[in-house]
């Protein structure tokens, strides 16, 4: 019986206060506006790097569409963009992702080295590869090199059959 007293007794204590409502709310927007913004930057990027290729630049800015697109650019299935939202298959969609980015940068002129800003600085590496002057040339992606016509072409001869 006491303990049942003790119920109707109970009082809870708010242990926030109006200001400190506000400075999380106020965290919380500026948050969201950050992500907006880099959101809209790297979406910006993207489609400027999807112009180089021939690739309408809108498809940048519908999320989970841009990875698509970017993937197949890369050369690689466009579904490992779904599957990068599924926990633990994320990490595998990543390494087809960074595969992908390495066959953009050598579509555009760079050196298989350049995924090393791929991978440990993205924002740069989209940077470099939007706002640069290089364009989409595209290569073999089973291979590494690029699809050239050799540089010396036996003369063919009219009367071998």
């Amino acid at each position: 019986m006491y303990f049942l007293s003790l119920l109707g007794q109970t009082t809870y204590d708010n242990a926030y206060t109006s200001a400190d409502t506000n400075a999380i709310m106020t965290m919380i927007a500026l948050t969201l506006a950050t992500l907006i913004v880099l959101y809209a930057v790297q979406s910006y990027l993207i489609g400027r790097i999807f112009q180089k290729a021939g690739v309408a630049s809108w498809k940048a800015w519908v999320p989970i569409y841009n990875s698509w697109v970017l993937l197949e650019l890369g050369g690689q299935q466009g579904f490992w963009a779904v599957l990068a939202i599924v926990p633990v298959v994320n990490i595998i969609s990543a390494v087809f992702m960074y595969i992908a980015m390495y066959h953009i940068g050598l579509n555009l002129g760079k050196s298989g080295a350049f995924i090393l800003i791929a991978i440990f600085l993205p924002l740069i590496w989209l940077v470099w590869l939007a706002l640069d002057d290089s364009r989409w040339l595209p290569h073999d992606t089973t291979s590494a090199q690029p699809n050239t016509a050799p540089a010396y072409q036996p003369p063919v001869d009219p009367n071998d059959k």
